[in-house]
């Protein structure tokens, strides 16, 4: 499965952590969702997408093993559910799932912050 990432998990330690594979923050490629936001989830430090016309969320892709996802999902938790979303890449559109928490989950229209941080902030150079 290839997962659109666009939060916590774009750090590579936190990644690794997660997932149980070392090294798997090499595979993360650039990509962008137009047509959604990234919002902070009510209640907690993560993000969530909300749709919102004219926006875009830069993030990456990362194809994923049944073993590493099921350890992504855990650490996601049941509030998120991985939703069919097509989003581009360098070498063009491509589908993925991105997991997404109900709307009214949603803390608001403000843009989530935290997104500079570790391999975030180094994904987003390369996306310039």
């Amino acid at each position: 499965m290839i997962l659109f990432l666009y939060g916590t998990l774009l750090d590579p330690a936190v990644l690794a952590r997660c997932a149980g594979e070392k090294g798997l923050g090499r595979r993360l490629r650039p990509a962008w969702l137009r047509g959604f936001a990234r919002v902070a989830l009510r209640g907690t430090p993560y993000p969530t997408l909300v749709p919102r016309t004219g926006a875009v969320v830069a993030g990456a892709v990362l194809p994923v093993l049944p073993t590493a996802l099921a350890r992504l999902a855990a650490y996601e938790g049941p509030e998120y559910r991985l939703v069919p979303v097509r989003m581009e890449t360098a070498r063009g559109k491509l589908r993925a799932r991105a997991g997404m928490a109900p709307r009214w989950r949603a803390a608001g229209l403000e843009e989530w912050g935290r997104c500079c941080m570790g391999g975030a902030s180094e994904l987003r150079r390369t996306t310039r």
